[in-house]
């Protein structure tokens, strides 16, 4: 074995608290190096009484590395481990201090949890996990009330620019709530909605006042308290990094230099404020002087930020925040920030606008979420650009399902297009079966979908401001058979819970290029998803293999909760335990504990599965597909086909 591809390290995503009884191990090796990975595990003070192998699975690979996992609940909170791997004749064992060739007899020198503290456990709000998003862009999504329009407003469904206005507000949300309904939508995300000069509105002037051409506080309570009663949660955006050049603290900073009572509230490098050669003598989102970078260590500034994240939440009802460039943010001010928001409401759901590994924003103390960039990248370069295969598409996720732990993995902020990219269609050259594709991968992956307005109809644009177009209401305007496909795949999602789960498996991958089949399991729901991405028809076959009943395909949590002898109150110090230990004999004692089996093996006999959805013939919504006796299932896929199939006993 390749030892010096073998890695773990204690916290983040390779040990961790799923909740407040559940640790998941993460281990790392080299791609099909090993054969069999155990976890020995037991409690530190009770070392030779609670030893235990825990065998380990692969959650994941990518292509260099396979990553391993498994779940145990320690009786008392607290765990110490270490990694057993087998191939072949060759056994080794990783503990803190390195490798050894037998299992040391101190137990001190293995890796340590030292306990699980209720506090420290990540806990994303669980609505989330079971939500599909729909970003709504304000200012284009629909004009409902019309004597907000701005003065120098354009026709609706003009062609827009960085510049021109076409009176979207939020009463045209409120006319089209049964749209957002009917799509299968339980959570909006808007963009900013507070007063700013700008039809984006990331430029903000007052972060307490809804912008007058959106409505008022009042009518933005209204339209919540509306979504609300149908289910449907509300997310703000929030931009914290940068105000507006209008905002009354900078206007005062213009205005009075640095006697201005506001001008630490902005990093400025050089007095006056000005811009020179294209570059502001203050700080700014990129090198925007319409956007002036806020001290967010200045405890007033804190104060008065905080005060606005209170603000919608108790007063208007939000369920969250989105926030904008949050990575530029000190981490300081998203710990406080946090810590103010679950206050208030504990469910309400914090995400943040990153665009790579996140994991320092990950951790519980900061965000819920971030917006998965990387799975957008991932998804498009083999379904939309077509620039890898399958193979590495396959790998692009391995590795992007070992980055973070489950529960963030569950609730990560899914999307393939927004107010700041491409749309979609676009992406996919306006090729619908492509963008279907796409879309049907993000609604069946783990992590919480977030559809772009008017990508449901077929609306298509490049970057920005084409991205930004008004939607198209018009019925004779809409693609009605996309809008059917979503409709359906998203009422798929809300039906299996194995589609909500972090458990994916991919099951064949590679033989052709561009089609990839995966499993989604949760308890005795089963599906499989097979897409061909590519222009011509592909034969797959493949063999199913069967589960063990009692485990499924999800980390199986092993608990060990008795003891082989008594523990008396002042007579068991682990320095007394380890010393009784024989390491010749414990070794082999363990190999004889009785282990849960996880291993996948082939079916003896043929599986049945009905379609839930497909693309196209041969596969009717509703036949069975039925594999051989030897569990090998044959699929013969259309150019840009696919199908979900169900495991059913009928």
């Amino acid at each position: 074995m390749l030892l010096e591809a073998v890695y773990h390290r204690p916290k983040q995503n390779w040990a961790y608290a799923y909740d407040g009884q559940t640790l998941h191990l993460r281990l790392r090796t080299k791609k099909d190096d090993a054969a069999l990975v155990e976890a020995i595990v037991g409690d530190k003070y009770a070392w030779e009484q609670t030893i235990t192998a825990v065998p380990m699975r692969i959650l994941s690979s990518d292509a260099h590395f396979d990553y391993w996992e498994t779940s145990v609940i320690p009786p008392f909170r607290r765990l110490r481990y270490a990694f057993r791997l087998t191939s072949g004749s060759e056994s080794i064992i990783l503990t803190d201090k390195g490798f050894e060739s037998v299992l040391p007899d101190n137990s001190n020198t293995f890796f340590d949890f030292p306990y699980i503290n209720p506090i420290d456990v990540f806990e994303p709000p669980a609505w989330v996990k079971d939500a599909v998003f729909y970003q709504i862009f304000p200012e284009r999504f629909a004009n409902g009330d019309p004597s907000l329009n701005p003065a120098n407003m354009l026709p609706w469904g003009g062609e827009p620019t960085p510049q021109n206005f076409f009176g979207g507000d939020l009463q045209g949300v409120l006319d089209h709530l049964d749209h957002i309904s009917e799509l299968g939508i339980n959570a909006v995300y808007f963009t900013p909605l507070f007063e700013a000069t700008t039809n984006h509105k990331y430029d903000t002037q007052d972060y307490m006042k809804v912008d007058p051409h959106f409505g008022t506080n009042e009518k933005l309570k209204e339209l919540v308290e509306a979504c609300h009663a149908r289910g449907i949660r509300v997310l703000l955006d929030a931009v914290f990094n940068h105000s507006g050049r209008t905002f009354p603290p900078f206007v005062d900073a213009q205005v009075n230099g640095q006697q201005s009572k506001f001008a630490d509230w902005f990093y400025v490098r050089e007095w006056p404020l000005q811009v020179v050669n294209g570059v502001p003598s203050y700080e700014t989102f990129a090198f925007e002087p319409l956007m002036p970078k806020l001290n967010t260590e200045h405890p007033e500034v804190k104060q008065y930020l905080f005060e606005v994240a209170r603000y919608w939440i108790e007063e208007i009802g939000i369920d969250g925040w989105r926030l904008d460039v949050a990575n530029e943010v000190d981490h300081q001010f998203w710990r406080e920030f946090r810590q103010t928001v679950k206050a208030v409401n504990p469910e309400a759901y914090i995400l943040g606008e990153i665009w790579h590994d996140s994991i320092m924003w990950l951790q519980g103390d900061q965000f819920d979420a971030v917006m998965n960039y990387p799975l957008t990248n991932a998804v498009l370069d083999f379904f939309a650009y077509q620039t890898i295969d399958a193979t590495a598409f396959t790998h692009a996720i391995g590795t992007q399902l070992a980055a973070y732990p489950q529960q963030v993995t569950e609730t990560a902020f899914n999307l393939l297009d927004s107010h700041d990219t491409p749309r979609l269609l676009t992406i996919c050259e306006d090729n619908v079966d492509t963008m279907k594709l796409s879309s049907l991968f993000q609604l069946t992956f783990p992590g919480t979908p977030c559809i772009y307005y008017g990508d449901e109809v077929g609306m298509n644009g490049a970057g920005d401001p084409g991205c930004r177009k008004c939607m198209v209401w018009d019925p004779a305007e809409q693609n009605l058979e996309l809008l059917k496909f979503y409709k359906a795949a998203i009422s798929l999602r809300h039906r299996y819970r194995a589609l909500r789960s972090a458990d994916l498996r991919f099951v064949d991958a590679g033989k052709s290029g561009g089609s990839v089949v995966y499993e989604r399991r949760d308890g005795d729901q089963r599906l499989l998803i097979a897409m061909n991405a590519r222009a011509e028809a592909a034969n797959l076959s493949f063999e199913i293999e069967s589960v063990h009943a009692d485990t499924g395909l999800a980390p199986h949590a092993v608990v060990f909760t008795g003891f082989d002898s008594k523990i008396e109150a002042g007579t068991g110090a682990a320095a007394d335990l380890h010393e009784k230990s024989d390491a010749k004999n414990l070794v082999p004692a363990i190999s004889k504990i009785p282990s849960t089996d996880i291993a996948l093996s082939t079916s003896e006999s043929s599986s049945k599965w009905k379609v839930l959805l497909s693309s196209s013939s041969p596969f009717a919504e509703g036949s069975i597909v039925t594999s051989n006796k030897n569990g090998e299932l044959q699929l013969q896929l259309p150019a840009y086909g696919f199908v979900i199939l169900e495991q059913t006993n009928a």
